[in-house]
């Protein structure tokens, strides 16, 4: 003789599968799921680059803004950056396009 659940044990069955497969679903896919932590991870490496990138930049400006302050001229820098900024040349520089 074989054994049939009874309706009540079938629909509980049914309902803890479903549950299983829901939360394993919320796991991968969810908002704090796998998938959405590995999205962050990898946003997370993006950023710490670009971070990097702009405190170099940012010491390049601070070490340009040191050069042309008043404790700390720099002659050759003042001079580039007048030349640049009023589109002048000496009269030995050759331009070239």
């Amino acid at each position: 003789m074989s054994q049939r659940l009874s309706i009540s044990a079938t629909i509980f069955l049914v309902l803890t599968v479903a549950l299983g497969l829901y939360f394993a679903f919320a796991a991968v896919q969810g908002p704090s799921g796998i998938l959405r932590r590995i999205q962050i991870e990898s946003e997370s490496a993006e950023l710490a680059i670009e971070r990097d990138r702009l405190k170099t930049e940012v010491d390049r400006m601070q070490n340009l803004t040191r050069r042309l302050s008043d404790e700390y001229l720099d002659i050759d820098l003042l001079d580039e950056r007048a030349r640049e900024v009023l589109g002048m040349a000496r009269a030995d520089e050759i331009i070239l396009p």
